[in-house]
């Protein structure tokens, strides 16, 4: 078998063929194979989308199914959820011994890395019939910044990176409102904001007349173009949520263009999750009226004013099914993406949220690189009885974007908001200072704090991190030096211990419910109660 050259280290491989390049070697095969060390430490799992779990773990670490079932296309790869073998998407590394890592990553498309057989095995889902020349991987060997860095800018090369220098400090709805936003609310946070030197100020999901209708619902009577005037008027760019690769039962799209819609193998509609008390669908970016359709939306939202776009959700358009035109999935995904990027304009600010990592470099100018965080640190029944480290908690965010940073090089790097409040939110000093801490190693900030909820001291800390741009230093995989002062994140990396005994019992309930829509549905419509009861208490507080 030949083998791979890496100082005095032989490692044999299958492939094509292989080409030196700098930092390593360049495979070219549709399937591969990278042969590993009889007991490495650990391996290295990266996930399909932002809310994917992204982690190394012990190599024969077995993890329980991630429940429930019905959110599997809104938080992994459905295609993967029932590996056996750990499922990394384009890229997996492993850890050796003496401190290094291999890695094998793709250089396209449709790609995964599995670690089995005693080997890192790589394989493409979309194999050309001619040869293998389409088929790349990376493969590295040495220290863990410098191959990570290497396989980031190999991917710069092909798929592009972000343009712009500096990532603007956001003030975002969502954390403190969730949708029960209005116009007269979001104008009295604006006023109480002051002078404080945030760039954008962005409205979350609750603007809208549904999942599909992206125009002004009842609570905005004077319209989007006014709001985003009124923000601009304070010196502000306005941002704004959409998710505009859903539609869900509620909106004219699903009611009147159906043949907009991903199919499944059977043609009937493809699942795209659960969520905002309804089923979810997801727009075929392969149809022309569909992708129509998302041009106009692009356009009409940057003539009310808005430039700065938040756009959610996004992996709807990146999921297996049966398209208009035949093609592969992530190829259709980045067809509609470079579509809609266009359509927005150059100097609009891009964020991707639940988004496909690779398939977005180059098209958006920041990436949402982990799950929701919260008002907490962690939910024990979503991340150890349904073992679900998708699900949102200041643990699970930090734990993912932190093994997402070698995506820095390429885009900028959103691990969502940090929180400064005592209002509202049970999370410690210490985990409200880590979770700043990482907004500052990812030189991406953001909160949802509602100004009135801070203290004077609060308030100060708000001022003094948005204007600090402290010296990085990183020290290890988990450490950093912040103008000297040592952090370390490894509080978050733990994994939890699968569920046992009658836990399971608790867990199987719980996993039950989670895949009933008429349970989750009436969860939805609880909540919806529970937050306009909330609004003006929160207004007050």
């Amino acid at each position: 078998m030949p083998a791979l050259l890496f100082g005095k280290n032989k490692i044999e491989y299958t492939a094509q063929a292989a080409q030196p390049t700098a930092g390593g070697y360049i495979l070219q095969a549709a399937s591969c194979a990278v042969q590993t060390p009889p007991t490495p430490r650990s391996f290295y799992r990266h996930g399909w989308q932002s809310w994917s779990l992204a982690t190394w773990h012990a190599p024969n670490q077995n993890f329980p199914l991630q429940k429930p079932v019905s959110l599997y296309p809104m938080q992994i790869d459905p295609l993967y959820a029932y590996n056996p073998n750990p499922n990394s998407s384009w890229v997996g590394a492993i850890e050796m011994d003496d401190g290094n890592i291999l890695l094998l990553g793709a250089l396209g498309l449709e790609a995964h890395v599995a670690l089995r057989g005693g080997a890192l095995q790589g394989w493409y889902e979309s194999v050309s019939k001619d040869n293998d020349s389409k088929h790349e991987w990376f493969v590295g060997y040495g220290s863990e910044n410098e191959v990570f860095a290497r396989y980031a800018e190999m991917l710069g090369q092909r798929f592009g990176r972000g343009s712009v220098e500096k990532a603007p400090r956001v003030w975002c709805s969502w954390y403190s409102l969730y949708n029960a936003i209005d116009e007269d609310i979001l104008l009295d946070t604006l006023e109480k904001l002051g002078d404080l030197p945030f760039d954008i100020f962005q409205l979350d999901d609750g603007w809208q007349v549904s999942i599909g209708d992206w125009q002004a619902n009842a609570k905005f009577p004077s319209g989007m173009a006014v709001l985003a005037d009124k923000i601009k008027a304070t010196g502000r760019r306005a941002g704004l949520w959409l998710a505009p690769l859903l539609a869900t039962p509620s909106s004219s799209i699903y009611r009147e263009h159906q043949d907009w819609l991903l199919k499944d193998e059977d043609g009937k509609l493809a699942s795209a999750g659960f969520n905002f008390g309804e089923q979810l669908y997801a727009l075929d970016t392969t149809h022309p009226a569909a992708l129509a359709f998302l041009a106009e939306t692009m356009k009409q939202v940057r003539v009310w004013g808005y430039d700065y776009l938040k756009l959610d959700f996004l992996y709807a358009g990146a999921l297996p099914g049966k398209r208009h035109i035949d093609m592969p999935r992530e190829a259709a995904y980045r067809h509609g993406l470079s579509l809609m990027r266009e359509a927005m304009g150059a100097d609009a600010y891009f964020l991707a949220c639940g988004s496909p990592i690779v398939p977005s470099l180059g098209l958006c100018d920041a990436m949402r690189i982990g799950p929701d965080v919260a008002n907490y640190w962690d939910n024990d029944r979503h991340s150890r009885l349904l073992y679900n480290q998708t699900t949102p908690g200041v643990r699970n965010g930090i734990r993912t974007s932190l093994n997402r940073l070698w995506l820095k090089s390429l885009v900028h790097t959103d691990p969502d908001v940090a929180y400064f409040r005592s209002v509202e939110c049970s999370i410690s000093a210490e985990q409200k200072s880590l979770l700043r801490d990482m907004s500052q190693v990812c030189r991406f900030k953001a909160t949802s704090d509602l100004p009135h909820w801070w203290t004077d001291a609060e308030r100060d800390q708000v001022r003094s991190w948005l204007i600090s741009e402290p010296q990085i230093e990183r020290t290890g995989r988990a450490t950093f030096r912040l103008d000297g002062r040592e952090v370390d994140f490894s509080p978050a990396l733990p994994l939890p211990e699968p569920p046992s005994g009658l836990d399971l019992l608790d867990r199987a309930i719980s996993a039950w419910g989670g895949d009933q829509g008429w349970i989750m549905s009436r969860i939805f419509q609880m909540r919806e109660r529970d937050l306009e009861k909330m609004k003006q208490e929160r207004i007050k507080k």
